[in-house]
């Protein structure tokens, strides 16, 4: 059993805590935007456009993960409302879906490629949320249930946000080493999905399935179907976007198929001289 003992906070001025939280996150969107700048770069693509678009899907992410977060814990800020304007509780699927939908829009008014960019940002995202992760782990949200293994922790600091002294699993490490795992794939991957938009896909794939399994061992109340909100995403979120995987890579193997019958019809039909 590991014991947790880290202060969360990382210093205090007046009334204002600064968290390790928040400086994990900075991290995280430092992290992803300069992996997805190395990916503009080799692409192409422009880079300028990555500055704008990280800028604009940092603002939907926390509104997105704030939302989620509210409509999740909905009875408890009806009995607090004061609370609703801080940022003590952040969904990661909001900030997933507020940034996505950030980037759906600017790809829009900008008339670029939504399957390029998306393409150029999943592999930082994800290990932004790795990185992100961190700062859950010192933080002690996003908590797992009871455990009586081995590799259980506890949390023994006042300042953090896990049951204090009770053996629990660490269900933050889980979810940072299953998103390094996803980085890996995604960026050995980079070069050979085709056609644009696949790596895009594969990155709410990968995401999503590990999230649903390790939901089932993390703290949490019930928001449909006697599931976690988070999961009820994961049900959504996975099977679209392996359907569009799938449906694009058939029609793009259709479309080379195609291609190459027609050419060679030419290439045969073609007189010499």
């Amino acid at each position: 059993m590991w014991n947790i003992d880290w202060n969360p906070v990382l210093l205090t001025l007046g009334t204002l805590e600064i968290r390790w939280y928040g400086v994990m996150i900075v991290l995280a969107v430092v992290a992803a935007i300069g992996v997805s700048l190395l990916e503009a770069r080799r692409t192409g693509f422009s880079q300028d456009a990555i500055w704008d678009v990280a800028l604009w899907a940092v603002i939907g992410g926390i509104i997105g993960a704030r939302l989620l977060h509210i409509i999740d814990k909905w009875n408890y800020y009806m009995l607090h409302p004061a609370e609703l304007l801080n940022f003590a509780g952040l969904a990661v699927w909001g900030a997933v879906l507020g940034a996505l939908l950030a980037i759906v829009i600017y790809a829009l008014v900008k008339r670029i490629s939504l399957w390029q960019l998306g393409d150029i940002v999943a592999p930082g995202g994800i290990l932004g949320q790795a990185i992100g992760r961190v700062g859950c782990l010192i933080n002690g949200c996003c908590y797992g249930d009871v455990c009586d293994l081995p590799f259980a922790v506890t949390y023994n600091n006042p300042n953090s946000y896990a049951p204090q002294g009770v053996p629990i699993y660490p269900t933050q490490l889980f979810h940072l080493i299953w998103n390094l795992i996803g980085f890996g794939i995604l960026w050995l991957l980079r070069k050979r999905l085709k056609p644009q938009g696949q790596l895009f896909m594969l990155y709410f794939v990968v995401f999503g399935v590990g999230d649903f399994v390790i939901h089932f061992f993390r703290e949490g109340e019930p928001f449909l179907f006697g599931l976690p909100q988070a999961q009820i995403v994961d049900m959504l979120m996975v099977p679209t976007a392996l359907i569009i995987f799938i449906v694009r890579a058939i029609r793009y193997k259709s479309t080379g198929r195609l291609a190459a019958g027609e050419q060679a019809n030419t290439s045969v039909k073609s007189p010499e001289g």
